[in-house]
This record gives C-alpha cells, structure tokens and sequence, in this order.
C-alpha cells in the first residue's frame, strides 16, 4: 500500500480510531504527560488528526489553516529525546492496535511514525 492509499482505505473513521487512542493513554503518562500543554489537549488531538489525514491522502484541511507541517520547528519547544521518542511509538503502536486498521495501512503508519519520531528527536537521551 502506498502512503496516499491509507486515508481511501481507513477513511476519517480510522484516523479518529486511531488519533483519539493514542491521546487517551498521553496525559497520565509519566514521559509524554509533561511534554503536553494540559489545556491543549483537544487541540493536539484535532491537529494530530487532521495532519495524519492529509499527510496520507484525504482532504488538505490540516494545510489550509496550519500551512506547511513545519514539523521540525513546530516540535523545537518539546524536549524530544530516546526516552520520549520510544514512548511516543509504544502509545502509537498500541493505539494502532486498538484502532484495528487494516494490516496494510497499519503498517505504513507503523513505518512513517518510526521514522518521523526519530526525526524529531532534538535532545540526546
């Protein structure tokens, strides 16, 4: 499966799946809690969302009132090191579980969340 293939195959359903498992686990969690503005939780959720749906094929929504991702900059104020970086990916990875995707789409997410959370690490540890 190609990247722009998962939104047609999941629709705004499974990213909503998936989004709104991730950030159930986030803010009593002792790593990726602190990191979180807490009264920004909806907000992050909802930017999550609409990133992960044009990023892997649906509506521009995400575009339209952020611009580009800037993920690089747009994460700077975060202290993102090893420990964060793994966390992240184990809240993702069991939030994919719980989101029951297609196996194929699943891993392409898999995939693009490995990689881009190692690029957005910008603290050592």
């Amino acid at each position: 499966m190609e990247e722009r293939d998962v939104y047609p195959a999941i629709g705004d359903d499974g990213f909503r799946r998936l989004v709104a498992a991730f950030y159930r686990q986030v803010p009593d969690d002792e790593i990726l809690g602190p990191i979180y503005p807490a009264d920004d939780f909806p907000g992050a959720e909802q930017r999550l969302r609409d990133f992960l749906t044009y990023r892997f094929g649906g509506p521009p929504t995400y575009i339209e009132q952020r611009g580009h991702p800037r993920l690089r900059i747009r994460h700077a104020p975060f202290a993102i090191g090893e420990a964060a970086r793994d966390r992240w990916l184990q809240l993702m990875n069991r939030a994919l579980a719980e989101a029951m995707l297609p196996e194929d789409a699943a891993l392409v997410l898999a995939t693009f969340f490995a990689s881009t959370a190692t690029f957005l690490m910008n603290r050592p540890g």
